[in-house]
């Protein structure tokens, strides 16, 4: 009797320490995770997003740098990701969301460490062909369409 007594308690002690656990946040005191971002607006777009947030542009860069790309929407289950790249000599020299999920604090949680891993790996790696970020499973599955997309635009202009 006094076994299952002492499981019993044991298992509420645990219960308790694991619903109090609070996970850590990557910015700073007194800053969103949303500002080191760019404060996207609500309803998914990014910080630079422009008129074409619901389909594709291209453009020349100022200064013959190397061409802009915006890729497509691409939509996910929290709302739509939208890539903008900038290639030069068939090589991608920039690339940064334009618009991302920011309907919740969650949403704004996980993009803030998402999209500039995201950002680093496409200029790193050069193509689409990036891996996924833990915990932003769909972001990363609509950036990388996304991303496809501009790709197919560059090479196709």
């Amino acid at each position: 009797m006094r076994r299952v007594i002492l499981a019993i308690v044991t298992t509420a002690a645990a219960l308790a320490l694991l619903l109090s656990f609070k996970t850590h946040s990557q910015s700073g005191p007194g800053t969103s995770p949303a500002a080191a971002l760019g404060s996207p607006t609500p309803g998914g777009a990014g910080p630079a997003a422009s008129s074409s947030a619901g389909g594709a542009s291209a453009g020349t860069q100022a200064g013959g740098q190397g061409k802009t790309v915006t890729g497509k929407a691409w939509p996910t289950v929290y709302g739509p990701v939208q890539v903008r790249i900038t290639v030069a000599d068939g090589r991608i020299t920039a690339a940064s969301a334009v618009a991302y999920p920011v309907n919740t604090p969650r949403d704004e949680q996980i993009n803030a460490f998402a999209i500039p891993q995201l950002n680093k790996e496409a200029v790193a790696a050069g193509s689409a062909k990036i891996d996924a970020v833990s915990g932003a499973t769909y972001t990363s599955g609509g950036y990388i369409g996304s991303l496809q997309n501009a790709l197919d635009q560059a090479a196709g202009a």
